[in-house]
């Protein structure tokens, strides 16, 4: 998560720089969205890397028949 903290802080960095720089407001702002997108990005990652399921082991209310799957 340390990642994450860092990609927040270049984000913060840059809205505080649109704040300050008038002149290039408007490239500031449109990295600070780069950096958000980032940070979206890493947490989604984040949180697919904690909930991979093992395959053959249910969890609790969790599992799916493998024939449901398959089934359109």
């Amino acid at each position: 998560m340390n990642r994450l903290v860092e990609i927040r802080r270049q984000e913060h960095f840059c809205r505080e720089r649109a704040l300050f720089d008038s002149e290039r407001k408007t490239f500031w702002l449109a990295e600070a969205e780069i950096w958000e997108q980032r940070a979206l990005d890493e947490i989604a990652f984040h949180f697919r890397e904690c909930n991979i399921e093992t395959p053959g082991i249910e969890t609790p209310g969790h599992s799916i028949p493998s024939q449901s799957l398959n089934a359109a």
